[in-house]
């Protein structure tokens, strides 16, 4: 297993009040996860499985928060909240969420980087059958794939990924007038790409999960009453991604073949 520090440990979706149940059946549709409620007392706090797997989490907007719009929440690994919640600070982000014990889960914390694209941070207590989470694995579908930051100033965000959870400048590639893609890798593999804002209202990271078969994905997004607001289309190494938006408004992407492979 890559190193917990700086490596993608969970995803979270965040969803419209009263819209829990229609946002699980459109991802169990299209990525084929089995949904079931966590069982935390008070809380309805769902989680979503790829092959037995924990994956992600599902939860509806917190009361008082009815201004945030539906999104998913992209979870960096530390082995200390803490002391990560400090370097975070020190390198010019913010913390929104201070570092907050889940039991039997870990401690997180929900931050922003210095251009204001949000992220938590996890610290996970040791699982029961002593495995680290598998939320980002980019040889099986349904788990997290990729992760892309579009931001005001891709430069400085990544100095201060690279500064706080140590990620290296891989790859970069030249997209004319969109400016550059910056590939950045974590423990010697590549785990996403910064750019530029484009389209994007404002700084944000956005989640890639794989798929056995990319088109046969937008056809599930759609009839699950989804949006494919772009793709498919093919990226280096033979891939292919779409970008689309849920029922409820929140932004994703799906990464892998164009056609399903046996």
């Amino acid at each position: 297993m890559p190193r917990l520090h700086g490596h993608p440990v969970w995803f979270e979706l965040t969803t419209a009040k009263d819209q829990l149940a229609q946002a699980e059946d459109f991802y169990a549709r299209v990525l084929g996860w089995q949904i079931g409620d966590s069982g935390m007392e008070g809380f309805a706090y769902h989680l979503a499985r790829a092959e037995d797997q924990l994956v992600a989490g599902l939860m509806e907007i917190p009361d008082g928060m009815d201004g945030m719009p539906p999104n998913w929440t992209l979870y960096l690994g530390t082995e200390d909240a803490d002391a990560t919640a400090r370097d975070i600070r020190a390198a010019g982000g913010r913390i929104h969420v201070e570092p907050t014990d889940i039991p039997g889960t870990g401690r997180f914390a929900v931050a922003s980087d210095p251009q204001g694209a949000a992220f938590g941070i996890l610290a996970p207590l040791p699982m029961k059958d002593g495995n680290e989470t598998r939320a980002f694995d980019q040889q099986k579908a349904g788990h997290g794939n990729w992760t892309e930051l579009m931001s005001t100033d891709p430069v400085a965000g990544f100095d201060f990924y690279a500064r706080v959870f140590g990620w290296r400048k891989s790859q970069a590639m030249d997209m004319g007038p969109m400016g550059t893609y910056q590939l950045f890798s974590h423990d010697g593999a590549d785990i996403g790409g910064m750019m530029g804002l484009g389209n994007a209202p404002r700084p944000v990271w956005l989640v890639y999960f794989g798929v056995n078969g990319v088109d046969a994905a937008t056809r599930r997004i759609r009839d699950g009453g989804g949006s494919v607001q772009h793709g498919p289309t093919p990226v280096p190494g033979g891939a292919h991604i779409a970008v689309a938006t849920d029922p409820q408004g929140a932004w994703f992407a799906v990464v892998g073949p164009l056609e399903e492979t046996p």
